[in-house]
């Protein structure tokens, strides 16, 4: 079963994510999961971490060029370079396949979303969605193989659980 996390912005969907992977053994899980990057308070950008220990630009607002999602350009080449493989690996070694997330930032790269696919076609997919997003989103949502649940500040703290015992892991 794929399980993905939806929400408005900065929820807590990567936190949930990592604190159910936090709870699987250290080798059942891998895929990549994005943090914000501040200047300040202020967000300037995004960061990929993989499971592995990889680390990444997603975007940044100083970056200069690529596309951009609002005042963000995207870096492309570490998409590529890190999430795409990560999530290759993955699927072909039958762990659990963390995508965090889906999203309009990762859609840039025209690799992404078939390697998503793919992905998704293993049933083992846990990861987040962006609550409102283009043609593709909605077709990941409207999947049925896929679970899509709303993280909201009343459920956060147990959604851990709630994901774990769907999982039949706990």
């Amino acid at each position: 079963m794929n399980i993905l996390l939806t929400g408005p912005p900065s929820i807590g969907k990567s936190t949930v994510i990592k604190k159910i992977v936090n709870t699987l053994a250290p080798d059942r899980a891998e895929g990549f999961w994005t943090g914000e990057i501040r200047r300040g308070t202020e967000r300037v950008g995004f960061s990929i971490t993989t499971l592995d220990g990889q680390t990444g630009l997603l975007a940044h607002r100083d970056l200069g060029s690529g596309p951009q999602v609002g005042k963000y350009f995207v870096n492309l080449a570490d998409i590529d370079r890190l999430i795409v493989p990560v999530l290759r690996r993955a699927r072909q070694s039958a762990k659990m396949i963390v995508i965090d997330e889906i999203a309009s930032m990762e859609l840039k790269s025209s690799l992404f979303a078939p390697e998503v696919r793919e992905c998704l076609d293993t049933g083992q997919v846990l990861g987040a969605i962006q609550k409102k997003g283009g043609s593709f989103v909605e077709e990941v949502k409207s999947r049925p193989d896929v679970t899509v649940m709303e993280l909201t500040v009343s459920n956060r703290d147990c959604m851990p659980q709630q994901v774990l015992h769907l999982l039949n892991l706990r």
